[in-house]
Formats: C-alpha cells, sequence, structure tokens
C-alpha cells in the first residue's frame, strides 16, 4: 500500500569515498554495505519535495518543501533477489509534523531546521542551492549544471548513486524495509559548486573528516514524481 506520493525534484548529490568500518554500528541486520568497483560512499542529498500527499491526501502548509540527508548505501537478499537500499544517517526538514511521521512511523532520524532553497536559471546554466540553520550556523549546498538533462548512463559511478529503489532503517535491533518507486533519472552535468557545510556538527564526530577532503563526484539529477510504500519489518 502506498503511503506517500510526491515529486523530488533537482537533487543534489554530493558524493565522498568512507572507509567502511565507519558505517559498521549504522548498518540495519540482515543488511550489507553495498559497494561500487569496490569503493564505499556516503552521500550528502539536497532536494525539493513538491505535491506531497499522504495516503492521496494533500496536507496543508506540506506540500513543499526541503529535505538535506546524508545516506549511505546497502543491499538486502530476499529469496535469491538482491535488493539495492539506502540507509540515512540524518534527514533534514523545515517542518515538525514531517519529523514527527517519519521518525514515529518510520522509524527514522529526521529533525526540523529552518530551510529554504534557490532556483534560478538562465540561458547559460541553472543555479540550484539548498540552505539551512544548524545550531544557529549557516549551511548550504549548490551547484551550477547545464541546461540539458542526460541520461545517466549504465554500470558507472552516477547509476550507483542514482539508482536505489528501497529503504532501510535500524530499530531497536529490527530491521524495517521500504519502497521507492520511481522511473530511471536524468541528469544535468555540473559546471560547479559550492559546499558550506559542517559534517561534525550535523551529523556528528565519525563524518567530521568529510570537512577537510573533497567529494569524489556530484550530481544534479531532475527527478521525478516517487511513492513510497509502508514499511515491512524484515
Amino acid at each position: 500500500m502506498i503511503f506517500l506520493t510526491a515529486e523530488w525534484r533537482k537533487l543534489i548529490l554530493i558524493n565522498y569515498k568512507i572507509d567502511p568500518n565507519i558505517l559498521a554500528t549504522y548498518i540495519p541486520k540482515g543488511t550489507e554495505l553495498d559497494f561500487y568497483k569496490g569503493n564505499c560512499y556516503v552521500s550528502l542529498v539536497g532536494f525539493l519535495f513538491k505535491n506531497t500527499k499522504l495516503l492521496g491526501v494533500k496536507i496543508p502548509f506540506h506540500r513543499v518543501f526541503e529535505e538535506v540527508n546524508l545516506r549511505f548505501y546497502v543491499k538486502y537478499k530476499e529469496d535469491d533477489l538482491w535488493k539495492r537500499g539506502v540507509v540515512f544517517i540524518k534527514e533534514l526538514v523545515p517542518k515538525p509534523a514531517l519529523t514527527c511521521i517519519a521518525n514515529t512511523i518510520y522509524k527514522e532520524h529526521y529533525q526540523t531546521v529552518p530551510m529554504q532553497h534557490t532556483w534560478n536559471t538562465d540561458k547559460n546554466q541553472h543555479f540550484i542551492e539548498y540552505v539551512w540553520i544548524m545550531k544557529n550556523k549557516l549551511q548550504k549546498v549548490s551547484v551550477c549544471s547545464q541546461l540539458t538533462a542526460i541520461e545517466i548512463e549504465s554500470n558507472t559511478e552516477a547509476e550507483f548513486i542514482a539508482e536505489h529503489y528501497f529503504g532501510y532503517t535500524k530499530h531497536n535491533n529490527n530491521t524495517f524495509e521500504y519502497e521507492v518507486k520511481h522511473p530511471k533519472w536524468k541528469h544535468y552535468p555540473v559546471l560547479n559548486h559550492g559546499i558550506n557545510v559542517d559534517f561534525e556538527l550535523n551529523y556528528g564526530l565519525n563524518f567530521k573528516f568529510l570537512n577537510t577532503i573533497q567529494p569524489d563526484s556530484i550530481l544534479l539529477t531532475e527527478g521525478s514524481e516517487i511513492s513510497v510504500a509502508y514499511k515491512k519489518q524484515v
């Protein structure tokens, strides 16, 4: 049964290779870290929710909002099928009701903070920026990109990062799964970027090292309509 429908639009995905040992305590029981060419990744992701509905109902003042999250990649074997999914370290949104629903129903790790976004397009490029306040400190990510979206090529790092269709969470030593459906996304080649994020402040000491290294890749995807199913224990 579908719990949530929406559009996820203009997703900035900032990707870093990471020592798998750092993620060991965050891995839900029964899942395994997913690797691309032997590398483990975390991604800082900023995007916009649009046309959001819960159980098919539009919720006043909660249809359009920003989200920024830090996530990593896992897989879960069901019978003979490997499902590729993500685990969230933390998800930031500007609406307290969203935090309450996500943390209560989906056992996620949402936090409410002030947020805003800027989308500008001129004849040369798109400019996309997501801004939030964490403990009175300004945080932001931005990209400038080419105007035309192109297909994400198969068997690339970009496909590995963008194409995951399950979410996994751990709660009281239990693992919960929910499916996210959407078509394959296109991306806009990124021309330049800006990152002003204190990873320790936002995500804890384990991720402080991200303050001092450059990302391995940056994507801007167009996104699409999406649906999120009810969670189930696995």
